[in-house]
């Protein structure tokens, strides 16, 4: 799972590795939903480019790009608030995650200074997703 800012060139690095976050996606769901904030994967929306290069792996029907809603995008202040309450739960109980707690907390780090950043310019974003 990945962060997409919108526009071409957001005049920052976006690039956070969220693979640990993606194997962890259930169990932030649920771990979301306990705290009252809008889970991760809530966020994820799917543009042209995106699905093209999935459907070129063969991950999908080329009739779905015809089909295919326009992206959605998102304030970065709504992902901070899940990313935030994330973080602090996984601060206070690190072993929820077993022994990648601490790389989902590394990543979730990154999500928020990408959002923060983002935020700052006043520039949406969306989750993305990557079968690779």
């Amino acid at each position: 799972m990945y962060i997409v800012v919108e526009g071409e060139d957001p005049g920052f690095d976006t690039f956070v590795n969220g693979r640990s976050l993606a194997r962890h996606e259930d169990a932030l769901e649920k771990l979301a939903l306990r705290l009252g904030v809008r889970p991760l994967i809530e966020f994820f929306s799917a543009d042209e480019n995106s699905m093209a290069l999935l459907i070129e792996e063969g991950a999908g029907d080329q009739e779905l790009l015809r089909k295919l809603p326009p992206p959605q995008w998102y304030p970065p202040a709504d992902g901070l608030k899940t990313v935030r309450a994330l973080l602090q739960a996984l601060r206070d109980d690190p072993q929820q995650l077993g022994t990648e707690g601490k790389q989902v907390l590394s990543e979730l780090k990154e999500y928020a200074e990408v959002l923060e950043k983002a935020g700052d310019r006043e520039m949406r974003w969306h989750l993305a997703v990557s079968w690779r």
